[in-house]
């Protein structure tokens, strides 16, 4: 062996091989995934809030892509949002999009319709957006001819008229099919647009029965297992409180002395009216009366 190798197997020798890296602390670690951790669940909340949120600004490129009738329904209630805050806003430019509100009225979608009609009410200047309303008077979901009713009386329209009296009265649920009744359900239970109330059981298959109407199961017109018709009524919803408060406001400047007797029992509070409500039906009864 020559100098020269013996020098480098001694070198060899006596260098200590690399070892791994040290590691770190496991109380360092676990610091880092605690805070990982607590930020993507404050994130994760924000970044959800942040896209269902209708409050966000739309440019007009991206309000115009919103309202199309095949865009994703979340993105056509932002965007109907988005027109009723420039139309508050006193917005010109929001005009140049009423085409697209006015066809989104005959989206199949029955939750599109309604507040489409909501929106149509924010302009009571624009006359197709009247004509639009009148005609959801006569729509299939009660839901849809309450708001184009409403919204008419912006319009000095009493058109719907009969509608918002009936807002003050239980709905009644008829049964979609013939069959046999299970309920689901007690009686003072709140119930929502699309809440299941019970099933028709027919030929060993079940058909849904949801409620179209937001409010309070008052009772159920046949016995929990009865045999029902098709179209027979089945139960009874009392009306929600914001659709009582809607409606006594809209007869504060539409209704008449016919209207005295649906209004009078939340004036008295024998409906379980609150006193908000109590209140707003006695000043909507001294308003009829002094017309």
């Amino acid at each position: 062996m020559t100098t020269a190798e013996r020098e480098n197997a001694s070198h060899l020798n006596s260098t200590t091989p690399p070892g791994p890296a040290p590691r770190k602390p496991l109380a360092a670690r676990w610091t880092y995934i605690v805070v990982g951790l607590t930020l993507a669940f404050v994130l994760m909340p924000f970044l959800f809030w942040r896209a269902t949120w209708f409050g966000r600004p739309l440019s007009d490129a991206q309000l115009a892509d919103a309202l199309q009738l095949k865009s994703n329904p979340h993105d056509i209630q932002h965007g109907l949002s988005a027109v009723a805050d420039r139309i508050i806003g006193n917005d010109p430019t929001v005009k140049q999009f009423y085409p697209q509100v006015i066809a989104l009225a005959s989206s199949p979608a029955p939750e599109i319709r309604t507040m489409a009609a909501w929106v149509m009410g924010q302009d009571n200047t624009a006359p197709d957006f009247h004509s639009a309303l009148l005609h959801l008077l006569s729509d299939s979901n009660p839901l849809v001819q309450r708001n184009a009713a409403l919204a008419l009386v912006r319009f000095h329209d009493a058109s719907g008229h009969a509608i918002i009296v009936g807002m003050l009265k239980a709905a009644v649920v008829a049964a979609p099919d013939s069959g046999v009744l299970k309920t689901r359900l007690k009686p003072d239970q709140t119930v929502s647009p699309g809440t299941l109330i019970a099933h028709i059981e027919v030929q060993k298959k079940s058909r849904e029965v949801r409620s179209e109407v937001p409010g309070t199961l008052a009772r159920w017109l046949v016995s929990d297992g009865a045999n029902v018709s098709a179209g027979q009524p089945i139960a009874a919803i009392y009306p929600s409180d914001d659709d009582v408060w809607e409606s006594l406001r809209a007869l504060y400047l539409i209704g008449t002395p016919a209207d005295l007797d649906a209004i009078a029992p939340y004036a008295r509070q024998s409906a379980g009216a609150t006193a908000r409500i109590a209140e707003q039906a006695r000043l909507t009864m001294q308003e009829i009366r002094t017309r």
